[in-house]
Protein backbone atom coordinates (compact mmCIF):
# COMPACT_ATOMS: atom_id res chain seq x y z
CA UNK A 1 0.00 0.00 0.00
CA UNK A 2 1.06 3.57 -0.64
CA UNK A 3 0.97 6.59 1.64
CA UNK A 4 1.27 10.33 1.18
CA UNK A 5 2.24 12.84 3.85
CA UNK A 6 0.89 16.38 3.58
CA UNK A 7 2.41 19.07 5.78
CA UNK A 8 0.50 22.34 6.01
CA UNK A 9 2.10 25.63 7.01
CA UNK A 10 3.74 28.67 5.48
CA UNK A 11 6.38 28.47 8.21
CA UNK A 12 7.55 25.17 6.68
CA UNK A 13 7.76 26.60 3.19
CA UNK A 14 9.91 29.56 4.19
CA UNK A 15 12.23 27.44 6.32
CA UNK A 16 11.22 29.02 9.61
CA UNK A 17 10.29 25.58 10.96
CA UNK A 18 11.98 22.30 10.03
CA UNK A 19 9.54 19.59 8.94
CA UNK A 20 10.48 16.87 11.42
CA UNK A 21 6.95 15.42 11.34
CA UNK A 22 7.34 14.00 7.82
CA UNK A 23 10.68 12.40 8.66
CA UNK A 24 9.31 10.72 11.78
CA UNK A 25 6.12 9.53 10.11
CA UNK A 26 8.06 8.16 7.14
CA UNK A 27 10.28 6.17 9.45
CA UNK A 28 7.42 4.79 11.53
CA UNK A 29 5.26 3.88 8.53
CA UNK A 30 8.14 2.09 6.82
CA UNK A 31 8.48 -0.11 9.90
CA UNK A 32 4.82 -1.07 9.40
CA UNK A 33 5.44 -2.06 5.79
CA UNK A 34 3.73 1.03 4.39
CA UNK A 35 5.55 2.74 1.55
CA UNK A 36 5.57 6.53 1.71
CA UNK A 37 5.80 7.56 -1.92
CA UNK A 38 4.94 11.26 -1.75
CA UNK A 39 5.62 14.03 0.75
CA UNK A 40 3.94 17.38 0.08
CA UNK A 41 4.42 20.68 1.87
CA UNK A 42 1.74 23.27 1.12
CA UNK A 43 0.62 26.72 2.23
CA UNK A 44 -2.24 27.52 4.58
CA UNK A 45 -4.56 28.46 1.68
CA UNK A 46 -7.86 26.62 1.31
CA UNK A 47 -7.51 26.03 -2.44
CA UNK A 48 -4.00 24.62 -2.00
CA UNK A 49 -5.21 22.25 0.69
CA UNK A 50 -8.19 21.07 -1.38
CA UNK A 51 -6.01 20.50 -4.44
CA UNK A 52 -3.54 18.50 -2.35
CA UNK A 53 -6.36 16.34 -0.97
CA UNK A 54 -7.71 15.62 -4.46
CA UNK A 55 -4.30 14.60 -5.76
CA UNK A 56 -3.50 12.48 -2.72
CA UNK A 57 -6.76 10.50 -2.94
CA UNK A 58 -5.99 9.70 -6.58
CA UNK A 59 -2.63 8.09 -5.84
CA UNK A 60 -2.40 7.02 -2.20
CA UNK A 61 -4.26 4.63 0.11
CA UNK A 62 -3.32 6.47 3.29
CA UNK A 63 -3.00 10.25 3.60
CA UNK A 64 -1.66 11.76 6.80
CA UNK A 65 -2.05 15.53 7.13
CA UNK A 66 -0.21 17.54 9.80
CA UNK A 67 -0.69 21.17 10.76
CA UNK A 68 -3.30 23.90 10.73
CA UNK A 69 -5.39 22.69 13.68
CA UNK A 70 -4.66 25.44 16.19
CA UNK A 71 -7.17 27.90 17.67
CA UNK A 72 -6.20 30.95 15.59
CA UNK A 73 -7.85 32.18 12.39
CA UNK A 74 -4.96 31.11 10.16
CA UNK A 75 -5.44 27.47 11.22
CA UNK A 76 -7.97 26.48 8.58
CA UNK A 77 -7.36 22.75 8.11
CA UNK A 78 -10.41 21.66 10.13
CA UNK A 79 -12.76 23.97 8.21
CA UNK A 80 -11.28 22.84 4.90
CA UNK A 81 -11.85 19.21 5.91
CA UNK A 82 -15.49 20.04 6.65
CA UNK A 83 -15.85 21.43 3.15
CA UNK A 84 -13.98 18.59 1.48
CA UNK A 85 -15.99 15.83 3.16
CA UNK A 86 -19.28 17.75 2.92
CA UNK A 87 -19.99 17.57 6.64
CA UNK A 88 -20.51 20.00 9.53
CA UNK A 89 -18.90 20.85 12.87
CA UNK A 90 -20.47 19.45 16.02
CA UNK A 91 -19.34 19.98 19.61
CA UNK A 92 -17.66 16.89 21.06
CA UNK A 93 -18.34 16.88 24.80
CA UNK A 94 -15.52 14.45 25.62
CA UNK A 95 -13.00 16.66 23.85
CA UNK A 96 -14.47 19.82 25.38
CA UNK A 97 -14.09 18.37 28.88
CA UNK A 98 -10.45 17.51 28.15
CA UNK A 99 -9.74 20.99 26.75
CA UNK A 100 -11.24 22.64 29.84
CA UNK A 101 -9.26 20.32 32.13
CA UNK A 102 -6.10 21.11 30.14
CA UNK A 103 -6.38 24.83 30.90
CA UNK A 104 -7.59 24.37 34.48
CA UNK A 105 -4.66 22.12 35.33
CA UNK A 106 -2.22 24.79 34.12
CA UNK A 107 -4.03 27.63 35.87
CA UNK A 108 -4.71 29.39 32.58
CA UNK A 109 -7.85 31.18 31.42
CA UNK A 110 -9.75 29.33 28.71
CA UNK A 111 -11.04 31.43 25.82
CA UNK A 112 -13.91 30.73 23.46
CA UNK A 113 -11.45 29.98 20.65
CA UNK A 114 -10.00 27.25 22.84
CA UNK A 115 -13.43 25.73 23.47
CA UNK A 116 -14.08 25.75 19.73
CA UNK A 117 -11.28 23.24 19.30
CA UNK A 118 -13.81 20.70 20.54
CA UNK A 119 -16.06 21.50 17.53
CA UNK A 120 -15.12 18.69 15.15
CA UNK A 121 -16.36 17.34 11.78
CA UNK A 122 -19.40 15.14 12.29
CA UNK A 123 -18.27 12.50 9.80
CA UNK A 124 -14.84 11.85 11.34
CA UNK A 125 -13.71 9.49 14.04
CA UNK A 126 -12.04 11.57 16.73
CA UNK A 127 -8.61 10.57 18.04
CA UNK A 128 -8.23 12.09 21.48
CA UNK A 129 -5.17 14.24 22.11
CA UNK A 130 -3.80 13.41 25.57
CA UNK A 131 -0.94 15.86 25.11
CA UNK A 132 -2.67 19.07 23.95
CA UNK A 133 -5.98 20.48 22.73
CA UNK A 134 -6.14 19.77 18.97
CA UNK A 135 -7.73 16.38 18.25
CA UNK A 136 -6.77 13.94 15.54
CA UNK A 137 -9.42 13.24 12.90
CA UNK A 138 -9.90 10.00 10.94
CA UNK A 139 -11.86 10.15 7.66
CA UNK A 140 -12.76 7.26 5.34
CA UNK A 141 -13.43 7.72 1.63
CA UNK A 142 -13.49 5.09 -1.14
CA UNK A 143 -11.81 2.57 1.17
CA UNK A 144 -8.98 5.03 1.73
CA UNK A 145 -8.03 6.96 4.85
CA UNK A 146 -7.21 10.60 5.50
CA UNK A 147 -5.84 11.20 8.96
CA UNK A 148 -5.49 14.82 10.09
CA UNK A 149 -3.11 15.52 12.97
CA UNK A 150 -1.87 18.60 14.84
CA UNK A 151 1.43 20.01 13.64
CA UNK A 152 3.08 20.21 17.08
CA UNK A 153 5.47 17.23 16.93
CA UNK A 154 5.03 15.86 20.45
CA UNK A 155 1.22 16.10 20.16
CA UNK A 156 1.19 14.42 16.74
CA UNK A 157 3.51 11.65 17.94
CA UNK A 158 1.43 11.16 21.05
CA UNK A 159 -1.83 10.68 19.14
CA UNK A 160 -0.19 8.40 16.57
CA UNK A 161 1.38 6.23 19.26
CA UNK A 162 -1.78 6.20 21.39
CA UNK A 163 -4.29 5.46 18.62
CA UNK A 164 -3.22 6.22 15.05
CA UNK A 165 -0.82 3.41 14.24
CA UNK A 166 -3.07 0.71 15.67
CA UNK A 167 -6.05 1.97 13.68
CA UNK A 168 -3.95 2.00 10.49
CA UNK A 169 -2.72 -1.54 11.12
CA UNK A 170 -6.26 -2.76 11.74
CA UNK A 171 -7.85 -0.99 8.77
CA UNK A 172 -5.25 -2.01 6.19
CA UNK A 173 -4.29 -5.33 7.82
CA UNK A 174 -0.60 -4.55 7.41
CA UNK A 175 1.92 -7.06 8.73
CA UNK A 176 4.92 -4.77 8.96
CA UNK A 177 8.56 -5.01 8.04
CA UNK A 178 11.27 -6.01 10.43
CA UNK A 179 14.34 -3.80 10.76
CA UNK A 180 17.37 -4.11 12.97
CA UNK A 181 20.20 -1.60 13.01
CA UNK A 182 23.82 -2.06 14.05
CA UNK A 183 25.65 1.08 15.16
CA UNK A 184 29.33 1.59 14.33
CA UNK A 185 31.84 4.36 14.92
CA UNK A 186 35.45 4.91 13.98
CA UNK A 187 35.12 3.17 10.63
CA UNK A 188 34.08 4.79 7.34
CA UNK A 189 31.15 3.83 5.14
CA UNK A 190 33.31 3.05 2.08
CA UNK A 191 35.68 0.86 4.11
CA UNK A 192 32.76 -1.01 5.65
CA UNK A 193 31.16 -1.56 2.25
CA UNK A 194 34.42 -2.91 0.84
CA UNK A 195 35.04 -5.26 3.76
CA UNK A 196 31.45 -6.49 3.80
CA UNK A 197 30.95 -7.02 0.06
CA UNK A 198 30.92 -10.83 0.37
CA UNK A 199 28.63 -10.68 3.40
CA UNK A 200 26.27 -8.35 1.56
CA UNK A 201 25.97 -10.76 -1.37
CA UNK A 202 24.99 -13.60 0.98
CA UNK A 203 22.53 -11.39 2.81
CA UNK A 204 20.75 -10.43 -0.42
CA UNK A 205 20.57 -14.09 -1.45
CA UNK A 206 18.56 -14.64 1.74
CA UNK A 207 16.04 -12.01 0.62
CA UNK A 208 17.17 -9.38 3.08
CA UNK A 209 18.04 -5.77 2.24
CA UNK A 210 20.84 -3.60 3.58
CA UNK A 211 21.15 0.16 4.02
CA UNK A 212 24.27 2.11 5.00
CA UNK A 213 23.19 5.17 6.99
CA UNK A 214 26.14 7.48 7.67
CA UNK A 215 25.98 10.51 9.97
CA UNK A 216 28.67 12.55 11.77
CA UNK A 217 30.96 10.18 13.61
CA UNK A 218 29.04 7.00 12.89
CA UNK A 219 27.64 4.60 10.30
CA UNK A 220 24.45 2.64 10.88
CA UNK A 221 23.91 -0.70 9.15
CA UNK A 222 20.19 -1.44 8.83
CA UNK A 223 19.09 -4.89 7.69
CA UNK A 224 15.44 -5.29 6.73
CA UNK A 225 13.15 -8.25 6.18
CA UNK A 226 10.07 -7.71 4.05
CA UNK A 227 8.59 -10.92 5.47
CA UNK A 228 8.42 -9.40 8.92
CA UNK A 229 9.28 -10.31 12.48
CA UNK A 230 9.33 -14.04 11.66
CA UNK A 231 12.81 -13.43 10.22
CA UNK A 232 14.06 -11.70 13.35
CA UNK A 233 16.61 -14.42 14.11
CA UNK A 234 17.94 -14.42 10.54
CA UNK A 235 18.45 -10.65 10.58
CA UNK A 236 20.14 -10.83 13.97
CA UNK A 237 22.44 -13.61 12.80
CA UNK A 238 23.74 -11.57 9.88
CA UNK A 239 24.31 -8.45 11.94
CA UNK A 240 26.12 -10.43 14.63
CA UNK A 241 28.54 -11.55 11.91
CA UNK A 242 29.47 -7.90 11.39
CA UNK A 243 29.81 -7.41 15.14
CA UNK A 244 32.16 -10.37 15.29
CA UNK A 245 34.27 -8.98 12.43
CA UNK A 246 34.58 -5.47 13.85
CA UNK A 247 34.15 -5.70 17.64
CA UNK A 248 36.05 -2.47 18.32
CA UNK A 249 33.82 -0.43 15.99
CA UNK A 250 30.38 -1.70 17.00
CA UNK A 251 28.88 0.07 20.00
CA UNK A 252 25.17 -0.67 19.98
CA UNK A 253 21.85 -1.51 18.36
CA UNK A 254 18.86 0.38 17.00
CA UNK A 255 18.29 3.55 19.06
CA UNK A 256 21.24 3.10 21.44
CA UNK A 257 23.39 6.16 22.08
CA UNK A 258 27.00 6.19 23.18
CA UNK A 259 25.93 7.96 26.35
CA UNK A 260 23.51 5.10 27.12
CA UNK A 261 26.17 2.48 26.38
CA UNK A 262 28.61 4.26 28.71
CA UNK A 263 25.82 4.51 31.29
CA UNK A 264 25.20 0.76 31.16
CA UNK A 265 28.92 0.04 31.62
CA UNK A 266 29.24 2.46 34.53
CA UNK A 267 26.23 0.99 36.30
CA UNK A 268 27.26 -2.60 35.67
CA UNK A 269 30.79 -2.14 37.02
CA UNK A 270 29.89 0.48 39.67
CA UNK A 271 32.15 3.16 38.21
CA UNK A 272 32.30 6.88 38.94
CA UNK A 273 32.82 9.17 35.94
CA UNK A 274 33.76 12.81 35.44
CA UNK A 275 34.88 15.18 32.70
CA UNK A 276 37.22 18.15 32.30
CA UNK A 277 36.25 20.00 29.15
CA UNK A 278 37.52 22.94 27.17
CA UNK A 279 36.42 23.17 23.52
CA UNK A 280 33.26 21.10 24.12
CA UNK A 281 32.08 23.45 26.88
CA UNK A 282 30.46 20.72 28.96
CA UNK A 283 28.94 18.94 25.96
CA UNK A 284 30.17 15.51 27.01
CA UNK A 285 28.76 16.01 30.49
CA UNK A 286 25.47 17.12 28.95
CA UNK A 287 25.24 13.90 26.94
CA UNK A 288 25.99 11.82 30.01
CA UNK A 289 23.37 13.49 32.20
CA UNK A 290 20.75 13.19 29.46
CA UNK A 291 20.45 9.54 30.51
CA UNK A 292 18.01 9.00 33.41
CA UNK A 293 19.78 7.76 36.52
CA UNK A 294 23.14 9.30 35.63
CA UNK A 295 23.51 10.65 39.17
CA UNK A 296 24.40 7.09 40.19
CA UNK A 297 27.72 7.23 38.34
CA UNK A 298 28.43 10.79 37.15
CA UNK A 299 30.10 13.04 39.71
CA UNK A 300 30.38 16.21 37.66
CA UNK A 301 32.33 18.25 35.15
CA UNK A 302 34.96 20.98 35.18
CA UNK A 303 34.53 23.35 32.24
CA UNK A 304 38.00 24.87 32.04
CA UNK A 305 37.86 27.02 28.93
CA UNK A 306 40.55 29.47 30.04
CA UNK A 307 44.20 28.89 30.94
CA UNK A 308 43.42 30.27 34.41
CA UNK A 309 40.72 27.69 35.16
CA UNK A 310 42.79 24.86 33.74
CA UNK A 311 45.37 25.79 36.36
CA UNK A 312 43.06 26.56 39.28
CA UNK A 313 40.50 23.74 38.88
CA UNK A 314 42.29 20.96 37.01
CA UNK A 315 45.74 21.67 38.49
CA UNK A 316 47.45 22.02 35.10
CA UNK A 317 51.01 23.33 35.48
CA UNK A 318 51.25 26.87 34.03
CA UNK A 319 54.60 25.88 32.52
CA UNK A 320 52.88 23.09 30.56
CA UNK A 321 50.44 25.57 29.09
CA UNK A 322 53.25 28.01 28.28
CA UNK A 323 55.51 25.46 26.59
CA UNK A 324 53.04 23.00 25.04
CA UNK A 325 49.88 25.08 24.71
CA UNK A 326 46.30 24.27 25.74
CA UNK A 327 45.79 21.89 22.81
CA UNK A 328 48.47 19.31 23.48
CA UNK A 329 48.89 15.81 24.80
CA UNK A 330 50.74 17.09 27.84
CA UNK A 331 47.94 19.47 28.82
CA UNK A 332 45.06 16.99 28.46
CA UNK A 333 47.01 14.46 30.52
CA UNK A 334 47.31 16.96 33.37
CA UNK A 335 43.67 17.97 32.94
CA UNK A 336 42.52 14.35 33.21
CA UNK A 337 44.75 13.54 36.18
CA UNK A 338 43.80 16.74 37.99
CA UNK A 339 40.13 16.23 37.25
CA UNK A 340 40.21 12.63 38.45
CA UNK A 341 41.64 13.76 41.77
CA UNK A 342 39.36 16.79 42.16
CA UNK A 343 36.18 14.88 41.24
CA UNK A 344 37.28 11.64 42.95
CA UNK A 345 36.22 9.36 40.09
CA UNK A 346 37.37 6.12 38.48
CA UNK A 347 37.53 7.53 34.95
CA UNK A 348 37.98 11.18 34.02
CA UNK A 349 37.83 12.37 30.42
CA UNK A 350 39.60 15.57 29.41
CA UNK A 351 39.28 17.42 26.11
CA UNK A 352 41.04 20.41 24.57
CA UNK A 353 40.89 21.41 20.93
CA UNK A 354 40.58 24.13 18.31
CA UNK A 355 36.93 24.11 17.27
CA UNK A 356 37.33 26.99 14.81
CA UNK A 357 36.73 28.69 12.56
CA UNK A 358 39.71 30.74 13.85
CA UNK A 359 42.61 29.98 16.15
CA UNK A 360 44.46 27.38 14.12
CA UNK A 361 48.18 27.40 13.30
CA UNK A 362 50.33 25.50 10.85
CA UNK A 363 51.28 23.00 13.55
CA UNK A 364 47.80 22.88 15.07
CA UNK A 365 45.18 23.60 12.42
CA UNK A 366 41.50 24.14 13.16
CA UNK A 367 39.94 20.78 14.00
CA UNK A 368 42.88 19.53 16.07
CA UNK A 369 41.62 17.91 19.28
CA UNK A 370 43.46 16.12 22.06
CA UNK A 371 41.69 14.06 24.71
CA UNK A 372 42.81 11.92 27.62
CA UNK A 373 41.29 9.52 30.12
CA UNK A 374 42.80 9.13 33.57
CA UNK A 375 42.11 5.90 35.47
CA UNK A 376 43.68 3.84 38.23
CA UNK A 377 46.32 2.33 35.93
CA UNK A 378 47.43 5.58 34.29
CA UNK A 379 46.32 7.76 31.39
CA UNK A 380 45.23 7.02 27.81
CA UNK A 381 45.45 9.75 25.16
CA UNK A 382 43.98 10.25 21.73
CA UNK A 383 44.35 12.87 19.00
CA UNK A 384 41.76 13.47 16.30
CA UNK A 385 41.77 15.78 13.31
CA UNK A 386 38.50 17.27 12.14
CA UNK A 387 37.40 19.95 9.67
CA UNK A 388 36.78 23.68 9.96
CA UNK A 389 33.06 23.76 10.88
CA UNK A 390 32.81 24.75 14.53
CA UNK A 391 29.50 23.10 15.46
CA UNK A 392 30.32 19.92 13.58
CA UNK A 393 33.74 19.76 15.25
CA UNK A 394 32.19 20.12 18.70
CA UNK A 395 29.57 17.47 17.93
CA UNK A 396 32.09 14.99 16.59
CA UNK A 397 34.47 15.62 19.49
CA UNK A 398 31.71 14.82 21.99
CA UNK A 399 30.94 11.65 20.07
CA UNK A 400 34.63 10.65 19.88
CA UNK A 401 35.17 11.33 23.59
CA UNK A 402 32.26 9.12 24.63
CA UNK A 403 33.48 6.34 22.37
CA UNK A 404 37.03 6.72 23.74
CA UNK A 405 35.56 6.38 27.23
CA UNK A 406 33.57 3.29 26.18
CA UNK A 407 36.62 1.57 24.70
CA UNK A 408 38.82 2.45 27.66
CA UNK A 409 36.34 1.03 30.15
CA UNK A 410 36.06 -2.14 28.09
CA UNK A 411 39.85 -2.46 27.93
CA UNK A 412 40.56 -1.72 31.58
CA UNK A 413 37.56 -3.18 33.35
CA UNK A 414 35.79 -5.81 31.30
Amino acid sequence: MLAELISIGDELLIGQTINTNAAWLGQELSLMGIRVKWVSTISDGESDILDAFDLAFKRADLIIVTGGLGPTKDDITKHTLVKYFNTRLVMNQVVLDKVEQFFKKRGREILEVNRLQAALPESCQVLINNHGTASGMWFEKDNKILLSMPGVPYEMKGIMNDYGFEKIKSFFNVQGLYHKTLLTTGIGESFLAKELSDWEVELEKEGLSLAYLPSPGMVKLRVSSYVGVSEKEKVGRYLNQVKDRFPAYVYGWNEDTLAKVVSDLALKYKLKLGTVESCTGGGVANEIVSIPGSSAYFEGSLVTYSYDLKTKLANVNPKTLEVCGAVSEETVIEMAVGGKKFLDVDFCVSISGIAGPDGGTEDKPVGTVWMAIAHSDGVETKKIKLGDNRQRNIQMTIFAALNFLRLTILEKIV
